[in-house]
């Protein structure tokens, strides 16, 4: 998400960054840069507009002009006016009331409801510890209910039945009703979509809401329709007392012109925004934190979480003893760090969170295309475990044989050798105490000749 956007600001910024002095005229040009920035990038004009002015405001004043450091203090502004408008804060679910605290999920067809309440059922069971139940009341299609069934079985959540011949209102009563004696802390609503907003879609979840009355009421709409996100959220919060919103299909969204309208056009904080397909691709959306990324500074703090979530703690502990042992780092162990970072969404997930990635050149960037870390995990597993254990086993035959059992070129095992050497030589230095001799090595891997790791 945002890779034009941020690839317009970044240039924008830089160039303001070392600036010793700006005048007005500069800031006025240089947020000219920065409207035509937000418009591209699909957001809504009454948005670019308040944006600007406010970031005006605060540029041409004491703030900005007399500070040491003005570059530096308009890209502050212009981050606090990008928070600002996103929500400020992040917004948390509101799950204090007597059990089943139910939430209802509304949106149109083709949305990812369905998926998100299988997403953020397990947030829920895993981040919050609670006892989730799920039940679908889209009676217009018997798929979505078995979709839903499937996603409960797979996060490990309850799911309550239901049918095609019943009324929504009476299948959700029951589901509430046989939450309390489960004793549930949390039901997920999942309710019917259209392809479009029509009066007879808006009267039933109406209804259904005044019958539920749910503690939270959340719009789940697809980020790539850019504004017609905010307008779309705005036609449902006009008819249901919204309390968020849900983003999803931000991987798939390089503007993000959706994030930076839904909050000022509905009045409404994003909660959470959806990633890829698989459960565990929701992450709670931080204002602050879109901001730095929106403007290539990064999100570290997110990285951090991610790797705190993600990463196997067990493992990641008996590798850190078995190295300060001075045991030899070998392919197995290689292979295990990979997983992780696949897991972990792999090289792009990770690439938006880095700080300075809107200056790599696109050519650069479109190297990296998801297949890098699962390449080099086939090459390892076309191993025998003795050469694992035993790099230096890997003579020219063995190489030969290695690639044509993984379906690659020996260049590229010899790849997969170099980038093991410089980790086993990080892995050395770590086990000697070294920590800046490991940092050092990281940056030789991540910069030294100009192109991407695991290329």
């Amino acid at each position: 998400m945002f890779e034009s956007l941020t690839q317009r600001l970044s240039g924008t910024i830089e160039r303001l960054r070392g600036r010793g002095r700006l005048t007005e005229e500069n800031i006025r040009e240089s947020l000219r840069e920065v409207r035509i920035a937000l418009l591209e990038a699909d957001v809504a004009l009454p948005v670019v507009q308040a944006l600007i002015e406010r970031i005006k405001v605060r540029a041409v004043g004491q703030e900005v002009l007399k500070s040491l450091t003005p570059g530096q203090a308009l890209i502050k502004v212009v981050r606090d006016e990008l928070t600002t408008v996103m929500g400020s804060t992040a917004s948390d679910l509101n799950l204090a009331t007597t059990p089943p605290a139910v939430i209802l999920m509304a949106g149109l067809q083709g949305a990812g409801k369905t998926t998100t309440v299988g997403k953020l059922a397990k947030h829920l069971k895993e981040r919050r510890k609670k006892k989730v139940m799920v039940v679908s009341a889209d009676v217009y299609r018997p798929a979505a209910i078995e979709q839903l069934k499937t996603l409960a079985e797979q996060v490990g959540v309850q799911f309550f039945p239901s049918s095609a011949e019943q009324k929504p209102e009476a299948i959700v009563r029951a589901a509430i009703a046989d939450a309390k004696k489960s004793y549930v802390d949390v039901l997920l609503v999942d309710t019917a979509g259209r392809t479009s907003i029509d009066d007879a879609m808006m009267a039933e979840i109406k209804a259904l809401h005044a019958a539920v009355d749910p503690v939270e009421t959340l719009f789940v709409v697809d980020s790539m329709t850019g504004q017609d996100a905010a307008v779309t959220a705005r036609h449902f919060s006009e008819a249901l007392p919204l309390t968020g919103v849900v983003l999803t299909k931000t991987d798939g969204d390089a503007r993000g012109g959706a994030a930076l309208s839904v909050r000022y056009v509905t009045g409404r904080p994003i909660k959470f925004i959806g990633v890829g397909e698989k459960p565990d691709g929701l992450d709670v959306f931080h204002p602050d934190r879109i901001a730095s990324r929106i403007l290539d500074m990064g999100d570290v703090l997110s990285l951090v979480e991610q790797v705190e979530q993600q990463v196997d703690q067990d493992k990641a502990r008996k590798l850190a003893e078995k190295v300060a042992k001075g045991k030899r780092f070998d392919l197995n162990d290689m292979r295990e760090q990979l997983e992780q970072m696949q897991n972990m969404g792999g090289l792009s997930g990770l690439m938006d969170k880095l700080p300075g990635v809107g200056q790599i050149p696109d050519h650069v960037k479109n190297q990296v295309t998801g297949k890098e870390v699962p390449r080099l995990i086939a090459i390892i597993n076309s191993m025998t475990l003795k050469e694992r254990r035993n790099p230096a086993l890997l003579n020219g035959s063995r190489r030969k044989r290695i690639a044509a059992g993984a379906g690659v070129t020996p260049a590229d095992v010899n790849k997969l050798m170099k980038q093991y050497q410089q980790m086993e030589k990080m892995m050395g230095k770590l086990g000697r105490g070294g920590m800046k001799g490991m940092l050092r090595g990281m940056r030789g891997m991540m910069g030294g000749r100009g192109g991407m790791p695991f290329g």
